[in-house]
């Protein structure tokens, strides 16, 4: 893919008829001179092509795309979703580069995830997961990359303070990252790359992970999650970092192993994907823009609980 610049981008949430179209004007936070809110725009013109190139993306794919899916749904009579809202079923079509009998699968594996889970995603909004960001150890950075890609940074070294904060808590704040990413068009495109931080990572903190959230993890990625999380870089891990990767091999299917991409202190690895342009001064870059804070997102998030209401609206009956 080429590059594109996209740096003064800033983060937002797409367009959707349940979701912030009816709230003028859209929520935004102040950073300095830089303004932090919800975009509501059509992708660029790069990234239309890259929808084209890569997702099979045209509107004689999306009508017939709609269609179908739309048939496929009135089946589930058990689950309750927006079938009508075209930007809702693109949103599913788009990681299935428009094949409908795929995304009606990963609809059933979205909202069967969510039921298996109950006990992390029932009610599950911002304003009950203040901790998560108040620690400072998940953050987005409000660029994308020279791809288009969202940057989600997950610090769980030296920053992470287990007693404080579990990894139910930080699994509960990727979650909320991720559903505002879904409803971007351009993220949808694009889609998004991690960076696991693990620097000072301590033996008492990698008790913490149990082969269960290995598995729950492993299996949200693969199979739940209606985006397309293009890369998994680890950065700055030490040696005790290999017994955590240990719990999580066995459940990697191929296509999300080779994914996964160990960098250690070796920047200039990680600039092979991320340019230095889009990374901020600890990972080598030279990013201009403000790091966005936990607390900063929060406060942006905030604003947009009721949405997350409406999130939590959809999914299968409660027996």
């Amino acid at each position: 893919m080429e590059n594109i610049d996209y740096r003064c981008h800033m983060l937002s949430l797409a367009n959707d008829d349940t979701m912030l179209t009816d709230i003028e004007p859209l929520p935004y936070i102040k950073l300095g001179d830089y303004t932090l809110q919800f975009e509501m725009g059509t992708p660029s013109a790069e990234l239309q092509e890259v929808a084209k190139r890569e997702l099979r993306e045209s509107p004689e794919n999306q009508q017939e795309g709609i269609r179908r899916l739309k048939e496929l749904l009135k089946g589930e009579t058990d689950l309750i979703c927006p079938i009508d809202n075209e930007s809702w079923l693109i949103r599913f079509l788009r990681p299935c580069k428009y094949y409908p009998e795929s995304a009606h699968k990963l609809v059933k594996n979205y909202y069967s995830f969510k039921v298996k889970h109950a006990n992390v995603y029932d009610g599950l909004k911002p304003s009950k997961e203040k901790n998560i960001f108040e620690q400072n150890i998940l953050v987005v950075l409000p660029n994308r990359d020279q791809h288009g890609r969202r940057i989600l940074i997950i610090e769980l070294g030296k920053k992470w303070k287990h007693n404080k904060c579990s990894l139910d808590e930080v699994f509960k704040g990727c979650v909320l990252y991720l559903e505002a990413a879904m409803l971007e068009p351009s993220s949808q495109i694009a889609g998004a790359v991690v960076i696991f931080d693990m620097d000072g990572l301590s033996l008492q903190q990698t008790w913490q992970f149990t082969p269960p959230f290995a598995k729950r993890i492993v299996d949200w990625l693969q199979d739940a999650v209606p985006l397309r999380i293009k890369n998994i870089h680890i950065v700055n891990q030490p040696y005790v970092f290999n017994m955590v990767f240990a719990l999580f091999k066995p459940f990697l299917r191929e296509k999300l192993k080779s994914r996964i991409i160990f960098h250690g202190t070796d920047r200039k690895s990680l600039h092979q994907y991320i340019s230095p342009k889009c990374l901020p001064e600890c990972y080598g870059g030279n990013l201009q823009l403000p790091r966005v804070t936990g607390p900063q997102w929060l406060e942006l998030l905030l604003k947009c609980d009721k949405e997350y209401d409406a999130i939590n609206s959809y999914g299968y009956k409660k027996k």
